[in-house]
């Protein structure tokens, strides 16, 4: 190879590299690219409802657009983690492009990594465009995350961790998800001057569970736990209902209830 031929090809390989244009379909580390329409985009990240308040992480960001409207029209803190080196540098651009590249409220960086291998806990905003068997992959570390925590994915759900919220826009499905906190098992709770134990079960964000009035063990109605917000009423032996309502916070609840009669007051419980 002569001198003349080797410097064309390194010139040719150059301007190749510079002028990287990602191609619908190729090949990346555990999926293929295909790109999320902006409608779509916009759904996931109003259905989140997403804030300047939101550090938004974007796991398999492929050309940073789910990232870039989240700083750019939400005013989000946003960080993709796309596996691709060309990609992240091209999604960079995109970002500076857009006025949005940064590490601030409102500003969006790419960054070169492995979802599975990224440290990505301090999101209040987690979105997906993944494959099913990824999303399952993923399932375990979401739902380890803190209690609140919201999770967008484009076309693909978690099975049987049901979605809080399934919206559809042209033919394609964005799933919606709250991380639910884990009460799970028993509790000693104290309501003003009464002390009882409940016994709490939970699927995900589905949850029952048992109060002891003595011999009694009534069912609790109306459960509801979203997030760390958690609600439930019991009706006692005299047929008094009273409703509660309040907050998880590891292995104690608190908050306020209210019996029919008006009467009103705080609750705490705690783990057993």
């Amino acid at each position: 190879m002569n001198l003349f031929v080797r410097f064309f090809l390194l010139a040719f390989s150059g301007a190749a590299l510079a002028q990287f244009q990602p191609q619908v379909g190729q090949a990346g580390k555990d999926v293929i690219w295909v790109p999320t329409p902006d409608d779509v985009v916009e759904r996931m990240l109003t259905m989140a409802q997403v804030t300047p308040n939101d550090f938004v992480w974007d796991l398999g960001a492929g050309d940073g657009k789910i990232a870039i409207m989240a700083a750019r029209k939400f005013g989000a803190r946003a960080i993709g983690i796309e596996y691709n080196p060309d990609m992240v540098k091209h999604a960079n651009e995109n970002a500076q492009k857009a006025g949005v590249a940064g590490t601030g409220a409102g500003k969006a960086s790419i960054r070169h990594g492995d979802i599975f291998a990224t440290d990505f806990s301090q999101a209040t905003v987690v979105t997906l465009y993944l494959l099913p068997a990824l999303n399952m992959k993923l399932r375990p570390q979401l739902l380890s995350m803190r209690p609140g925590t919201r999770v967008v994915s484009h076309s693909f759900s978690m099975e049987d961790w049901e979605a809080d919220e399934i919206s559809s826009v042209d033919g394609r499905r964005a799933y919606f998800w709250v991380v639910p906190a884990n009460i799970v098992g028993g509790w000693n709770l104290e309501a003003g001057a009464q002390k009882h134990e409940i016994a709490l079960e939970q699927t995900f964000q589905k949850v029952s569970g048992t109060v002891a009035l003595g011999p009694l063990h009534a069912g609790l109605r109306d459960m509801r736990l979203r997030g760390a917000n958690i609600s439930f009423a019991f009706v006692d032996q005299s047929g008094m209902r009273r409703d509660f309502s309040g907050r998880v916070a590891g292995n104690r609840m608190e908050g306020t209830f209210r019996d029919e009669k008006g009467a009103e007051g705080k609750w705490t419980a705690t783990k057993k």
